[in-house]
């Protein structure tokens, strides 16, 4: 279905343009296919994973090699390689859709989630042809287990302060690794580790290195707030001899690799998010439905509907953007393709052209996730807190996504830099709708109440958002200029305004698109946009107003909150209302079911 629909939109330009929904694609166009292939991801994790939940926390021996081996024999580590090395070769969609159902799978979804990502991907994109030879059929299949080891002991966010070193030696053919890695997921049963070291001090460089080389050495496993079951130990290198062929790249080339596998990482961490919400909602419910206090189920209370509510809205405005992303990256990487660019460039192009939106997905998905599980702890009551039920382990798993892939930090400084540099490259038009904004202020205020069209009063509402962050925005750059990545705090609210406004669109689209399709049955999903839409404004205005706070005084202060109101007003709507009808559709399918 999705090979049907255009995408003439750029990276980041959802900011400064309205998109049309008819481009934009919807879990609800899911192909047979698709569906097909989510189903046989369900029913693996029914068979395979949540019976052995404890088992895999407790890291049983050999375990969840077993489990990956199962994954590997029905196709599921090999759902994004090409059919050539032993894999599917399907599209990023159907490889987005089952990262998400398996992203309900705790421990094994991470450690699933390193292979298939991060472990084999930059073998992929940037390995030559004897190295995908070598490697990827048996990665594809199971055979072998993949880890990547990027992150040092002092290094954190800077990943590219890398201290390990390589050194060719003295016949040329081999690399002598010295160094060390922490935080490494799959390490304890990797088979190959993508590993990125200094060469002659300063070249950032890949490289694949294979567990039986010698001077490789494990640390213990590290003990976890949450994902016990996944495997992360630290990994030693002492002079640790890799053969000159298993240079990953080209030297010096090595933030080539991380950097555009963390685009694709990004987007993929919020997928597997998407499937832990899912979950998290369903166990919600059920919980909600049976347990009584005064005398009646809880999911009768008015608190206990307003909190199921909210999960969903949440999650379905997650899932709204990363499909949305999704079909955009996908479009993109097909048009690489018909031009003439190879494979591997193809799609790290795709995913690069939407790197802003990858951080939004995965500031949003990994916060909504850890919100839905905070309230899932919640509804639960003290049994929420008791190890001996499942909101336990969920709570608890979702705490890294956070940090996982780049911090939600790190990722909301990166969205104003990103859009800002493709700005000062031309490659994007912030200037003129900025200063169209700034000559509005200064105009009579038009208070007419604009057409009379399905949802013109929620796209005029969109459409104030975008003038309100191009407001803030160039407020900001105009008064910092060079110096404003030392304003963290400002750029941070602004990143929470741009985040507002990719989320609420994508809501709106959907709900156009199933309002055509479902058209009378389209009326729940009106709640949701609704409701989400509504306290999505409220949300950029306090981003706004600290934003504006935080950088002007005077004449200047008052009118940015001017326009600031001007651009964040709204008519009265009864949310509470919207959210029961929400919960009560919840409840009578008493599973997630948006």
């Amino acid at each position: 279905m999705s090979a049907t629909l255009t995408n003439t939109h750029k990276g980041g330009e959802f900011l400064i343009t309205d998109a049309v929904s008819a481009d934009t694609f919807i879990p609800e166009r899911f192909s047979e296919e698709h569906l097909m292939m989510a189903s046989m991801a369900d029913e693996f994790l029914e068979a395979e994973v949540f019976p052995n939940l404890d088992r895999i926390d407790a890291q049983e021996a050999g375990l969840m090699e077993s489990i990956m081996d199962k994954a590997g024999e029905l196709g599921l580590l090999g759902i994004s390689v090409p059919e050539e090395y032993g894999g599917f070769g399907k599209d990023f969609i159907t490889g987005m859709l089952i990262t998400e159902k398996l992203g309900a799978g705790h421990s094994f979804a991470v450690a699933m989630a390193a292979h298939t990502g991060i472990g084999t991907l930059p073998i992929l994109y940037f390995g030559n042809k004897a190295q995908k030879d070598k490697y990827l059929p048996k990665l594809a299949s199971g055979e072998w287990k993949a880890s990547y080891c990027l992150t040092e002991p002092g290094s954190g966010s800077d990943a590219l302060a890398a201290k390990t070193k390589a050194v060719l030696s003295a016949d040329g053919k081999h690399y002598i690794l010295n160094g060390q890695k922490m935080w490494i997921t799959n390490a304890g049963f990797a088979d190959v580790f993508v590993v990125f070291a200094q060469i002659d001090g300063d070249k950032f460089t890949g490289f694949i290195v294979e567990k039986g080389y010698d001077g490789l050495t494990l640390g213990e496993e590290e003990h976890k707030m949450g994902i016990k079951g996944s495997s992360t130990r630290q990994v030693f290198f002492m002079d640790c001899k890799v053969p000159v062929e298993n240079l990953l790249g080209d030297i010096g080339k090595g933030h080539l690799i991380a950097f555009n596998i963390l685009n694709i990482g990004r987007a993929k961490l919020a997928g597997a998010a998407l499937g832990g919400c899912k979950r998290a909602i369903t166990t919600s419910v059920n919980y909600a439905s049976t347990r009584e206090q005064f005398k009646l189920p809880i999911a009768k209370f008015g608190a206990i509907k307003h909190k199921l509510a909210e999960q969903a809205i949440r999650t379905f405005a997650m899932e709204s953007s990363l499909y949305r992303a999704a079909h955009q990256i996908d479009e993109k990487e097909k048009q690489l393709l018909s031009e003439g660019k190879e494979f591997a460039k193809a799609l790290l192009g795709a995913a690069e052209e939407y790197a802003v939106e990858c951080a939004i997905l995965k500031v949003y998905g990994s916060e909504v996730l850890d919100y839905v599980v905070d309230e899932g702890v919640q509804i639960f009551g003290g049994y929420g807190f008791s190890a001996d039920y499942p909101m336990d382990r969920a709570y608890r798993d979702a705490r890294i996504n956070r940090i996982f892939e780049g911090t939600n930090e790190i990722n909301r400084l990166l969205m104003l830099d990103m859009l800002l540099k493709r700005a000062m490259k031309g490659e994007l038009d912030l200037m003129t709708p900025a200063q169209n904004v700034q000559k509005e202020l200064m105009a009579i205020p038009d208070f007419g109440s604009g057409e009379d069209t399905p949802f013109a009063a929620e796209k005029k509402a969109l459409s104030n958002m975008k003038k309100a962050a191009l407001m803030v925005a160039g407020s900001a750059v105009q008064k910092y200029m060079m110096q404003l990545g030392k304003e963290q705090e400002i750029i941070m609210n602004i990143a929470d305004m741009i985040i507002e406004i990719y989320t609420s669109e994508s809501v709106l689209l959907r709900v156009e698109n199933l309002t055509e399709m479902k058209d009378d049955d389209a009326a729940i999903y009106h709640d949701i946009m609704k409701t989400h839409l509504n306290d999505s404004i409220d949300r950029l205005n306090i981003a706004g107003k600290n934003a504006i706070n935080s950088m002007a005084e005077g004449d200047e202060n008052r009118m940015l909150h001017m326009g600031l109101k001007r651009f964040t007003k709204t008519a009265p709507f009864n949310s509470k209302e919207a959210r029961r009808r929400i919960a009560k559709n919840l409840i009578d399918a008493n599973k997630y079911c948006f």
